[in-house]
């Protein structure tokens, strides 16, 4: 069986605890790029590690809930993981674009509002405000039906370009009425009032948990720390796991168990299925 880590927090270690003592009430959140999948230069190459469908299967019966809270499209992330029709998953839940976009396996449909007009703005003007900041070589345009993402990781330069670029694409937004999100050498433009703290309390609040882990990679994921903390200090116990990286440090220091990338965070997911098998067997 795989060993569980310890958390090196009081209040992580409490969250194990409780996950661990009555997993029906507890929910996995967890990131998806980065966390279940490795990041890869192409967004559209991204896919889930090859073991953590079969790890998802084997924890989400014993689980409340599992929600995979992604600022991509629900219905990209279900095929890029490979969520749909896995026995065992029907406790599975996609959040997509940030919880906008809600995918049940149960259903296998997609719920969602109409779309933010201003994404559609944004779309028609992003290619004169990357022309005239320079048409980074590399810089590339990700759309997103909900939102729209600028990629410096393939330019020269991918730190440059990301700062340099910071500023007009956050003009263009504000212009639109959307945000900008940044991450791992992209900066993503989306509606504002959705994030992934938002998206993960409103998860935790519908399912009635009693407990919650959360794992990501990003600083897109801060949010869902934060609702964590919220969480923990409201009594709900909590868990928060930093599937690492060396591009991303702010996660890491607000971590209770940091775990070696996607293929870490498979081992943790096979580890509580493993410990859950142990205790409760049968």
């Amino acid at each position: 069986m795989d060993p569980l880590p310890t958390p090196q927090t009081q209040l992580g270690r409490d969250g194990l605890a409780a996950l661990l003592a009555k997993p029906r009430t507890a929910v996995v959140g967890l990131d998806f790029d980065g966390t279940l999948a490795p990041i890869v230069a192409d967004p559209e190459q991204a896919r889930a590690h090859p073991d953590a469908v079969p790890a998802l299967a084997r924890l989400a019966p014993k689980v409340a809930s599992i929600a995979v809270i992604t600022g991509r499209p629900a219905g990209v992330a279900v095929r890029y993981g490979g969520f749909a029709g896995v026995p065992g998953l029907d406790h599975l839940t996609v959040l997509g674009h940030y919880g906008a976009e809600r995918w049940d396996a149960v259903t296998g449909t997609v719920t969602a509002p109409a779309p933010h007009p201003g994404v559609a703005s944004v779309r028609a003007e992003l290619p004169g405000v990357l022309d005239r900041a320079g048409a980074w070589p590399g810089t590339w345009i990700e759309e997103k039906g909900r939102a729209v993402a600028v990629h410096t990781r393939r330019a020269t330069d991918p730190e440059a370009a990301f700062e340099a670029l910071r500023g007009p694409l956050t003009d263009l937004a504000t212009r639109h009425g959307l945000v900008v999100e940044p991450g791992r050498l992209v900066l993503e433009l989306r509606p504002p009032g959705m994030d992934k703290g938002v998206a993960l309390a409103e998860h935790v609040r519908r399912t009635g948990a009693g407990s919650v882990l959360y794992a990501g990679d990003d600083l897109g994921d801060l949010p869902a720390y934060a609702a964590v903390e919220r969480l923990r200090a409201d009594g709900v116990p909590g868990l928060l796991v930093c599937s690492g990286s060396s591009e991303v440090a702010e996660l890491a220091e607000r971590a209770d168990v940091v775990v070696d990338g996607p293929a870490g965070v498979v081992h943790l997911l096979r580890a509580l299925a493993g410990q859950l098998e142990a205790d409760q067997p049968g």
